[in-house]
């Protein structure tokens, strides 16, 4: 099975770590909704709204500054945008535009739009520039879908089939991040008419499709861009990949209901489209509430609590440490997506992996011993102050806590490979047992002789993870291992784990993510632990980073994308967790939620929580990603 590219791979952990599920197969899109996504009720907010800023909206030309915004027609975040925007290009990778793009499972559909939208919480695809489900051929080689008459560009152009194949034929030809994690998969993409896309699966020697997942997952994954712009890019860059990639794209066409007002060092505007075109009965039916999408850049996640406390932040997108405090002790108008513990959804799982290639670390005694020592509940009370589930509440597998994918595999089949942790006596045991016991009286356990000494680390700064790894050295400790500690600045921490091979200490036992919720999960998720494709191997920004290799795992890895038959699919996944928990080369440590989802409901009310009534319901991913856009068309004013 050939890799995806190391820069998509990149962006999508990113996209965690700043921060229900598909079945295994491909399912066909949803049809379309007939009428605008059914209102919760409103939430209960206060009589007085924090002070506001001036009302009368500002004159067009006039830059928008914090202050000039009207607060009853902006809506506030925090927690995506770390940094000034760099660029406004959806052919780039690089412009750190996180309020406009992001093109991931969960695609970012503010600016620029994709055929379809992904639902984490029920796993289906629902149409947006689509007219329509998607269909396989009879082989399952092909796809085939529409394009919505109605959808148009923001220079009044119909959005069109031709669209959507130049989108894919620019991607190849500059070999773009979408480009180079698809082209092994997708041979062709094609405008039957104006309004009929193909999409046509590479094949294997059997005739069959390399990867179907892949194939389906692109079309809620990826932008379709203008054709008549992106040939305005292609004459201006030369044809030079590097320009072509590099544009700033000041004048890029887009499709979505907002688009650039004003952005600069301290904050990034986004303004609504008033003409834009899913205010027709065939989408929508009507505009997104808030006039403006604003995001503040602040320094860190303190600021950006203290902002989101004084109601200058409506939707928080951060780690807003013992977040029920907010409202429990401080009596404020802030709730998350779950009343209670944890609050939010978890979709990610942030993994301590073990260096395969550090001494010891080969024996499995050495590595099951430090896993089932490590007290989880104390990591999911202080690193992650409760907002994740506990292993007993879920527990562990390769799976994320979301129904979806907790039902894709026999949990009593594996029920006697799964640990809570905190499980000392046991540790001590089993290594008893492996005969790595203390010899020479130094009170350290030694493997031939030589004392198991480790270093656990992950990135400085990251307050959560460094809590959780300090766990992990205590447990060592308490089972006769030495493990300490050490803290690297990003900036050297990544070159070094993307990289095989590891030094030969310093990077014993290190963190990094995994994939959240998307339509490929959990096979992506499970690929990027356990392939052997990214084992050894430098610039590796996919996973597997400890160097694990085993053929039977990769086997089943490459089979279940092929699948169809939901018994199969469950026995395979089934098969991948023995292993997993039998070889245990990483461990997960926590469930994170693909995003934090945290309101102020001072200003604005009737954001999506647990049992809102939507339908289909929306997912707690701050209003901008996926299927999560329909909350836009769902906010009330408190005070209108």
């Amino acid at each position: 099975m050939k890799r995806l590219s190391l820069i998509f791979s990149a962006l999508l952990v990113l996209s965690m770590v700043l921060s229900a599920c598909a079945p295994a197969t491909p399912t066909p899109a949803a049809e379309v909704p007939t009428e605008a996504p059914t209102k919760a009720a409103p939430t209960e907010a206060p009589t007085e709204a924090p002070t506001a800023a001036p009302t009368e909206a500002p004159a067009e030309a006039a830059p928008a500054t914090a202050a000039s915004l009207p607060r009853k027609e902006t809506l506030y975040f925090n927690g995506q945008q770390w940094g000034p925007v760099v660029c406004w290009n959806p052919y780039s990778s690089n412009c750190n535009n996180a309020m406009a793009i992001a093109q991931q499972d969960n695609a970012r559909v503010t600016m620029f739009e994709t055929p379809y939208l992904y639902n984490m919480l029920d796993g289906k695809q629902y149409p947006l520039l689509a007219d329509g489900p998607w269909t396989w051929n009879e082989d399952r080689t092909a796809i085939t879908f529409k394009i919505k008459k109605a959808a148009h560009w923001s220079d009044g152009t119909p959005v069109t089939a031709e669209d959507v194949a130049y989108t894919w034929a620019a991607h190849v030809k500059y070999n773009t991040a979408t480009g180079a994690a698809n082209k092994d998969y997708i041979d062709t993409i094609e405008a039957v008419d104006p309004q009929t896309v193909v999409i046509k699966a590479k094949l294997g020697p059997d005739g069959k499709a390399i990867n179907p997942l892949i194939v389906a997952a692109y079309v809620s994954s990826n932008y379709v861009l203008q054709k008549a712009w992106t040939q305005k890019l292609e004459e201006r860059s030369g044809g030079d990949p590097a320009k072509f990639m590099a544009d700033t794209a000041e004048d890029v066409v887009y499709s979505g209901p907002y688009h650039k007002y004003f952005a600069d060092d301290t904050k990034v505007v986004l303004v609504r489209d008033d003409n834009y075109w899913g205010q027709d009965p065939s989408m929508w039916g009507k505009l997104p509430v808030p006039k403006y999408l604003a995001h503040v850049i602040y320094k860190d996640n303190a600021a950006g609590t203290t902002a989101l406390k004084a109601g200058e932040v409506d939707v928080s997108q951060q780690f807003n440490a013992n977040v029920q405090d907010l409202w429990l002790k401080d009596g404020l108008p802030i709730s998350t997506y779950l009343p209670d513990p944890p609050y939010n959804i978890g979709a990610s799982l942030p993994t301590a992996f073990f260096n395969l290639a550090s001494y010891g670390l080969d024996q499995l005694a050495v590595r099951k011993a430090i896993a089932i020592a490590v007290d989880y509940d104390t990591i999911i009370a202080n690193a992650m102050t409760n907002q994740s589930a506990t292993f007993t509440q879920v527990p562990r597998s390769l799976m994320n806590p979301t129904p979806g994918e907790q039902a894709l595999y026999d949990h009593d089949a594996v029920k006697d490979l799964q640990w809570t942790g905190n499980d000392v006596e046991g540790a001590k045991k089993l290594l008893d047992e492996a005969g790595i016991v203390d010899k020479d009286g130094d009170g350290w356990r030694e493997y031939n002789g030589k004392n198991l000494h480790y270093v656990a680390t992950c990135p400085n700064g990251w307050s959560d993870w460094q809590a959780a790894i300090e766990v992990v050295a205590a447990a060592g400790k308490k089972i006769g291992i030495d493990i300490t500690t050490n803290y690297p600045e990003w900036s050297v921490y990544q070159t070094v784990v993307t990289n095989w091979p590891l030094p030969e200490t310093g990077y014993d036992i290190f963190m990094m993510w995994s994939d959240g919720a998307g339509p490929t999960q959990p096979w992506g998720r499970i690929r990027h632990l356990m392939s052997s494709e990214f084992a050894q191997t430098t610039n590796n920004w996919n996973g597997n980073w400890g160097g694990y290799k085993n053929p039977a795992a990769d086997a089943l890895i490459q089979k279940i994308p092929t699948l169809t038959d939901p018994n199969e699919i469950k026995a395979a996944y089934t098969e991948l967790v023995k292993i997993y928990l039998t070889d245990i080369p990483s461990f997960t440590l926590m469930y994170r939620p693909q995003s934090f989802h945290t309101v102020n409901e001072s200003v604005w009310t009737n954001f999506p929580h647990q049992g809102d009534g939507t339908n289909p319901p929306v997912p707690p991913l701050d209003l901008t990603d996926g299927w999560s856009i329909a909350g836009l068309y769902n906010l009330k004013l408190v005070n209108p």
